[in-house]
């Protein structure tokens, strides 16, 4: 797995501010982007005015989604079809300990697919990585294509560098199945809040495109 892990870019606010999908055109240009994401949408669609709504919130909030079309075309699909997740985290856990000379970091996760139930505990590199095999193994029971899902990249942007650590941040997640490629996000108080969030998107991503 090819990881750039802990790739921080400081806030570009007061500075240069990337352009959100809603601010360019409204409407005309969320039915556009839904067209290039393959939905068949218009600007008479009845779920339009929800799906709009829903991706202002989300960047009021710190959500982009130039970066992450997986996360945009999960938002539209599950409003557009009135669309359950295909699973859900029930719990998870993250830890770290010093093991000798080496420090050893260990996901624990907790899947719900229909009434059936997926533990599994795994190791890593760090606690994106932990926390990826950990979910990968948990749905591979139930989604053997997801076996051939792969993080390969990475990126933490701070939201607000003046609360220091306490900074809400937005995690940006490439992945692959060896065919396709699509990008995630998440956003969170903690970071790995925010990276689980992107790491779900991109399974739920892949198991929307069958």
């Amino acid at each position: 797995m090819a990881r750039s892990y802990e790739h921080v870019e400081p806030s570009l606010v007061g500075n240069r501010r990337s352009v959100l999908i809603s601010d360019l055109a409204g409407k005309s240009n969320i039915v556009l982007k839904a067209q290039e994401l393959g939905f068949k949408i218009t600007n008479d669609t009845p779920e339009l005015k929800a799906i709009l709504a829903r991706i202002k919130e989300l960047e009021h909030q710190g959500y982009e989604f130039e970066a992450a079309e997986g996360s945009l075309a999960l938002l539209v699909r599950k409003i557009l079809k009135h669309e359950e997740a295909p699973f859900t985290v029930a719990a998870y856990h993250v830890s770290m300990r010093r093991d000798g000379l080496e420090s050893v970091v260990e996901a624990t996760i907790k899947v719900r697919v229909g009434d059936q139930v997926a533990h599994t505990v795994a190791e890593g590199d760090g606690p994106v990585n932990a926390l990826d095999s950990a979910l990968r193994g948990a749905l591979a029971q139930f989604f053997p294509q997801i076996k051939k899902v792969q993080l390969t990249d990475y990126k933490v942007r701070i939201l607000d560098s003046t609360t220091g650590t306490a900074a809400k941040t937005r995690v940006l997640i490439e992945s692959t199945d060896g065919q396709e490629e699509w990008g995630t996000v998440g956003v969170d108080d903690n970071i790995i809040e925010a990276s689980l969030q992107a790491l779900v998107d991109s399974m739920e991503y892949r198991l929307m495109r069958k």
